[in-house]
Protein backbone atom coordinates (compact mmCIF):
# COMPACT_ATOMS: atom_id res chain seq x y z
CA UNK A 1 0.00 0.00 0.00
CA UNK A 2 3.03 2.28 0.73
CA UNK A 3 4.50 1.90 -2.93
CA UNK A 4 0.67 2.30 -4.54
CA UNK A 5 0.27 5.92 -2.29
CA UNK A 6 3.77 6.94 -2.82
CA UNK A 7 3.75 6.30 -6.41
CA UNK A 8 0.30 7.95 -6.99
CA UNK A 9 -0.61 4.82 -8.80
CA UNK A 10 -4.69 3.64 -9.09
CA UNK A 11 -7.21 1.47 -10.83
CA UNK A 12 -6.53 -1.47 -8.93
CA UNK A 13 -9.06 -3.81 -7.03
CA UNK A 14 -7.28 -5.73 -4.55
CA UNK A 15 -8.21 -8.99 -2.84
CA UNK A 16 -12.10 -7.00 -2.70
CA UNK A 17 -15.22 -9.22 -3.83
CA UNK A 18 -16.88 -6.82 -6.48
CA UNK A 19 -18.07 -6.35 -9.89
CA UNK A 20 -14.83 -5.87 -12.50
CA UNK A 21 -14.70 -1.91 -13.17
CA UNK A 22 -13.29 -0.63 -16.35
CA UNK A 23 -8.91 -0.46 -16.47
CA UNK A 24 -8.26 -2.28 -13.57
CA UNK A 25 -6.06 -4.37 -12.29
CA UNK A 26 -7.03 -6.82 -10.00
CA UNK A 27 -5.38 -9.34 -7.53
CA UNK A 28 -7.49 -11.49 -5.94
CA UNK A 29 -6.75 -15.02 -3.63
CA UNK A 30 -8.70 -18.01 -4.75
CA UNK A 31 -8.46 -21.65 -3.60
CA UNK A 32 -4.91 -20.62 -1.77
CA UNK A 33 -3.27 -19.62 -4.96
CA UNK A 34 -2.95 -15.53 -5.80
CA UNK A 35 -4.63 -14.62 -9.27
CA UNK A 36 -3.75 -10.88 -10.94
CA UNK A 37 -5.28 -9.63 -14.30
CA UNK A 38 -6.47 -6.50 -15.84
CA UNK A 39 -9.82 -5.58 -17.29
CA UNK A 40 -10.35 -3.84 -20.96
CA UNK A 41 -12.72 -0.41 -21.18
CA UNK A 42 -16.03 -2.66 -20.86
CA UNK A 43 -14.96 -4.40 -17.54
CA UNK A 44 -14.28 -7.49 -19.15
CA UNK A 45 -10.91 -9.67 -18.17
CA UNK A 46 -8.65 -8.80 -21.20
CA UNK A 47 -7.55 -12.39 -22.93
CA UNK A 48 -4.25 -13.77 -21.49
CA UNK A 49 -3.88 -11.15 -19.11
CA UNK A 50 -4.10 -13.82 -16.06
CA UNK A 51 -1.25 -14.66 -13.90
CA UNK A 52 -1.26 -17.39 -11.44
CA UNK A 53 1.16 -17.44 -8.37
CA UNK A 54 1.19 -20.06 -5.09
CA UNK A 55 3.62 -16.97 -3.51
CA UNK A 56 1.94 -13.69 -2.24
CA UNK A 57 5.25 -11.98 -3.14
CA UNK A 58 5.39 -13.22 -6.43
CA UNK A 59 1.70 -11.83 -7.22
CA UNK A 60 2.15 -8.06 -5.79
CA UNK A 61 5.76 -8.13 -7.76
CA UNK A 62 3.52 -8.52 -10.48
CA UNK A 63 0.47 -6.45 -9.54
CA UNK A 64 2.90 -2.96 -8.70
CA UNK A 65 4.51 -3.90 -12.56
CA UNK A 66 1.28 -3.46 -13.88
CA UNK A 67 0.13 -0.86 -12.15
CA UNK A 68 3.36 1.34 -12.79
CA UNK A 69 2.43 -0.05 -16.70
CA UNK A 70 -1.07 1.76 -16.39
CA UNK A 71 0.63 4.51 -14.82
CA UNK A 72 2.78 5.07 -17.85
CA UNK A 73 0.03 4.91 -20.35
CA UNK A 74 -1.65 7.07 -18.79
CA UNK A 75 0.78 9.50 -18.75
CA UNK A 76 1.57 9.27 -22.63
Amino acid sequence: MRIICVEKLKDYILNEVRENRENEVVLRQENDKWIVYVTDERASKVTNSQGTYEDEEEALNNFIKRLRAGKILREL
